[in-house]
């Protein structure tokens, strides 16, 4: 099955594709080169016994024996032929017996069969020949033998050949490694895969310090794997919270009702039992409706609600709401505004996130304390800042406290779901604000608001899933 896979892999085929074609570029230019190589040998063959038949001719009559003598004595390979004929056709020097019948004289240097006196085989040789008819009658053929030029091609071919052997087994061998090495990486991803399907979060994917395609891959893949690991442990944990936080109301609520129905005398009775029922019932609901809100608004469904939002207004009548609540409780609430501010969002939105900031400021400070809303703006960004001389939030819950249900234990007695700061964090990413939690004692957050068309790209930007930016200052 192995051998199988490894056959119709991809990378493997790819390298016999490439071998192939290898194979075809090769043997293209072999018949190319033998093709070129040939018609110039044969060509500089026939320049050479042109320039050869010339020089003979030219000499005088007496002499042209003598030369082609010593022509043929030159000739230590034994590819040189000459032949002198009187007008009968009889041979007056020379090692060509005959006068070629098919000898085109005056013409060409062509190929035709000769019969020589020292014969080597049955049949003479075709040799590139040249004749010319002289002045006195006389026929002087010149010839020379290109078999040679043929055993250059044969030996240009066999190197060519023995070279394209070993290249495309080079190409199949790098294929096939590839192919293993490719087959053993993709083989390790699945059963890696395989384990986190089975529930191993923390499995990742190899990784090497390549900048190979696949390694970038893999380092994309486990920061997803990271991501989604973080989010199924906090959705695990959310559950929980979400099972603990609804447990409470709903058991007073049945304890309630279980004692007023089998201690209720009268209807007065009857009515105070009734209500500590329906007053956990309503807590429970109010979990419920903050999480589906937390969830439409992480969702981003109310973006088609922007607009322009005077940040100026919203403070004041944040302001105005929670006056009364800080005076029963003997703490001091004051707003300053340097100047009135525009963003782009949702009015309803940003309302809901300062008067929780608000609320958790006058929830938490003592009594005698100070709550203050404070509104500077400069260019193109607005600071909104609520800080109150409360405990504050220390370094090590900055993140914690964005957390939904998230309640520390200094806290676990006061009225609330937790779940305040999580739909802040919520509505500030949903406009593409900058949520920063500064430091204890005394509490102080603040959102960095973009105003003007900063605003818009801001709010366009924020569709795209991050996170809340949590800040020391």
């Amino acid at each position: 099955m192995r051998q199988i896979q490894f056959i119709r892999s991809n990378t493997f085929l790819w390298a016999l594709a490439v071998a192939a074609a290898f194979a075809l570029f090769v043997v293209g230019l072999f018949a190319f080169t033998y093709w070129k190589l040939d018609d110039y040998l044969i060509a500089r063959s026939d320049r050479m016994i042109t320039t050869r038949i010339n020089f003979i001719a030219d000499l005088p009559s007496a002499r042209r024996i003598g030369a082609i003598s010593d022509h043929l004595e030159q000739d230590s390979r034994g590819v040189q032929y000459a032949g002198l004929f009187n007008g009968a056709g009889t041979r007056l020097a020379g090692n060509i017996d005959s006068l070629p019948q098919a000898l085109d004289l005056g013409g060409a240097a062509q190929g035709v069969r000769l019969d020589l006196i020292e014969r080597s085989a049955v049949h003479g040789p075709v040799i590139r020949v040249v004749g010319r008819r002289l002045e006195n009658g006389d026929v002087l053929v010149m010839g020379r033998n290109v078999d040679e030029t043929h055993e250059i091609s044969s030996v240009v071919g066999q190197a060519l050949a023995l070279g394209l052997l070993p290249a495309f087994c080079l190409c199949l061998l790098a294929g096939a490694w590839l192919s293993v090495r490719a087959q053993r990486r993709v083989e390790e991803v699945n059963q890696r895969v395989q384990r986190i399907v089975a529930g191993e979060l923390r499995e990742r994917l190899p990784e090497d310090n390549s900048d190979d395609p696949f390694a970038r891959l893999a380092r994309i893949v486990n920061g997803m794997l990271a991501e989604m690991e973080t989010m199924i442990n906090a959705l695990a944990g959310v559950g929980n919270d979400i099972a603990h936080d609804l447990r409470t109301p709903l058991t007073r609520a049945r304890l309630a009702l279980e004692r007023g129905r089998t201690h209720a005398t009268t209807l007065e009775q009857l009515q105070e039992v009734t209500d500590k029922a329906m007053a956990g019932i309503d807590q429970s609901l109010a979990i419920v409706t903050a999480l589906l809100r937390l969830t439409e608004i992480e969702n981003s469904r109310r973006t088609a609600g922007f607009g322009n939002v005077a940040l100026d207004e919203i403070l004041r009548e944040v302001c105005d709401v929670y006056e009364p609540i800080a005076e029963d409780k003997g703490i001091g609430l004051g707003v300053v505004i340097d100047r009135n501010v525009q963003v782009w969002g949702d009015r309803d939105l940003l309302f809901e996130a300062m008067a929780n900031l608000v609320d958790n400021a006058v929830k938490f400070t003592p009594p005698g304390g100070q709550v203050r809303l404070e509104l500077v703006s400069e260019d193109d960004t607005a600071l909104v800042r609520v800080s109150d001389t409360g405990p504050g939030i220390s370094t090590q819950e900055r993140e914690a406290v964005l957390r939904r249900f998230y309640r520390s234990d200094k806290m676990r007695n006061t009225p609330g779901v937790g779940l305040g700061l999580s739909l802040v964090a919520a509505i500030v990413k949903l406009h593409g604000f900058r949520l920063i939690i500064g430091p204890a004692p005394g509490g102080r957050i603040e959102i960095l608001a973009w105003t003007g068309r900063a605003s818009k790209a801001a709010a366009c930007r924020s569709r795209t899933p991050t996170l809340a930016t949590v800040n020391q200052m």
